[in-house]
């Protein structure tokens, strides 16, 4: 096989429920260049390894509790060959045959560029909550954008939640360019390494692309003890990445749940009798209208004090 111009990483574990899907979707990609696809797998016993077999060019084996969001990821790019690599979930199932084409195409023509992002669409059955918040995800808006800082100092001058907008990047589904990634791996961390690695290649100078051309269609309905996890460990990186608090006191940890339950109910009420007749989404939509806001206060709160006040489990 020549040398091919963009690497496709896949991070796997049990994943024979969607991962057919994902690859059914990358065999039919309309492109131009030489592409590779490889795989990291921790420790799958669903069959997902017979999926990848004589589909991946390369399949990297690691044991499950040493899986680490930063670490992981900078093994799979090691074994990669391409200029370009494209970072991509074992859920996150390609929109149409020029997904990869319109996602590698800004890394292709703009030098600047350190990397690109592509939008997310929700399942069809996904659940209204999760719709709803899927929404309002910079990564599922319409129009396109590029970010950029011009130093510390101008990071410095925005406001918490102005650095998110700006280093929003999402490894759901993004392209990567090898050369920036050599200087510029990411770094050890439970989650939002994607956030921390933009924070990062921006303040050494590069710019990154949201290409909402570039389509995967992808969204979770977990469980409410995940979600309260996840959403713990988000914020405790984003406190110390960016100094966002979205959730400071216990007054505004009262005031957000009671906002968030007023929102759930109208999700539910939008959706009509298909949510309101399941009383397992009634619950749960209104068990994580607790759940984020519970999640969003302990995580920083954790920080502050030094201790871990969730013990969470892979997230």
């Amino acid at each position: 096989m020549s040398e091919p111009r963009v690497s496709i990483l896949l991070l796997t574990l049990n994943g024979a429920e969607t991962l057919p899907h994902v690859l059914d979707g990358i065999a039919h990609q309309q492109v131009s260049f030489g592409v590779e696809t490889v795989a990291v797998d921790s420790g799958s016993s669903d069959g997902t390894l017979s999926h990848l077999e004589g589909r991946a060019d390369r399949i990297l084996h690691i044991a499950p509790e040493t899986f680490n969001h930063g670490l992981t990821r900078n093994l799979g790019i090691s074994a990669c060959r391409g200029e370009f690599v494209v970072l991509l979930v074992q859920d996150a199932v390609p929109g149409s045959d020029r997904w990869l084409a319109n996602l590698v195409e800004p890394l292709l023509t703009d030098a600047s560029l350190a990397g690109s992002y592509a939008r997310q669409v929700p399942r069809s059955n996904a659940s209204a909550v999760t719709r709803h918040y899927l929404a309002g995800w910079m990564a599922c808006s319409e129009q396109p954008r590029t970010s950029a800082l011009s130093g510390p100092v101008e990071f410095q001058r925005l406001t918490p939640m102005e650095r998110l907008v700006r280093c929003t990047f999402d490894n759901v589904c993004s392209c990567i360019r090898r050369k920036v990634w050599n200087a510029h791996p990411f770094a050890e961390t439970d989650i939002a390494e994607d956030v921390e690695w933009a924070r990062d290649v921006m303040l050494a100078g590069h710019r990154l692309a949201y290409v909402p051309a570039s389509t995967v269609i992808h969204s979770h309905d977990r469980s409410v003890r995940y979600e309260l996890w996840r959403t713990y460990l988000v914020h405790r990186r984003l406190w110390t990445l960016l100094g966002l608090r979205t959730v400071p006191t216990l007054f505004h940890l009262a005031r957000a749940v009671g906002i968030s339950l007023g929102v759930h109910v109208r999700c539910l009420a939008r959706d009509g009798p298909p949510s309101l007749t399941r009383p397992r989404e009634v619950l749960r939509a209104l068990a994580l209208a607790f759940a984020f806001p519970l999640g969003q206060y302990l995580g920083p709160l954790s920080v502050d004090t030094g201790r871990r006040l969730l013990r969470p489990r892979r997230v």
